[in-house]
C-alpha cells in the first residue's frame, strides 16, 4: 500500500515566510535548508522502466503528462516478490512511496513528472 498525503515526510517541516499572508508555509530545498526536500522536472520516454529500486526518504510523484505505473515489492530471502497489484498513474495524478520501500516504475507512456524527495536524493537498486 502507498502512502496518502496525510502520512507521507514530504509535507513536514513547513514554515512560515515573513511578509506572506496569514496560512502560507513553505518547506524550501535540501541542502540550504537540511529539513527540506530535492525536487525534479523528469522526462521519461515511452517504454523506458526503473528496476526494483528504493529511495532513502518517502516521496511523492505527480504526473502531468502521461502514464506510468509501480509495482512494490517485498524482500523474501534473495528474492523480490510482487506486493499487490500495479498501480497505474495518469495525468494530475499523484503517488507516494515510503522511504526504503521497494518499488519498480514502467512508462507507458512518455511522461512529465514533478518528483519531490524527503531531504536528499538516493537510488539503491534492489535487484
Amino acid at each position: 500500500m502507498s502512502q496518502t498525503s496525510t502520512d507521507s515526510t514530504i509535507w513536514t517541516h513547513h514554515v512560515p515566510v515573513p511578509g506572506t499572508p496569514d496560512g502560507f508555509t513553505v518547506r524550501t530545498t535540501f541542502p540550504t535548508n537540511p529539513d527540506g526536500v530535492e525536487a525534479m522536472l523528469e522526462r521519461w520516454e515511452a517504454g523506458t522502466e526503473e528496476p526494483p529500486h528504493s529511495h532513502p526518504g518517502d516521496d511523492m510523484t505527480v504526473v502531468i503528462e502521461g502514464r506510468m505505473s509501480i509495482q512494490f515489492y517485498l524482500r523474501e530471502g534473495d528474492a523480490l516478490v510482487p506486493d499487490g497489484e500495479r498501480i497505474s498513474l495518469r495525468q494530475g495524478e499523484t503517488g507516494y512511496v515510503a522511504s526504503g520501500r521497494i518499488h519498480d516504475a514502467k512508462y507507458i507512456e512518455a511522461c512529465k513528472l514533478v518528483y519531490v524527495h524527503d531531504r536528499a536524493f538516493g537510488f539503491k537498486q534492489e535487484g
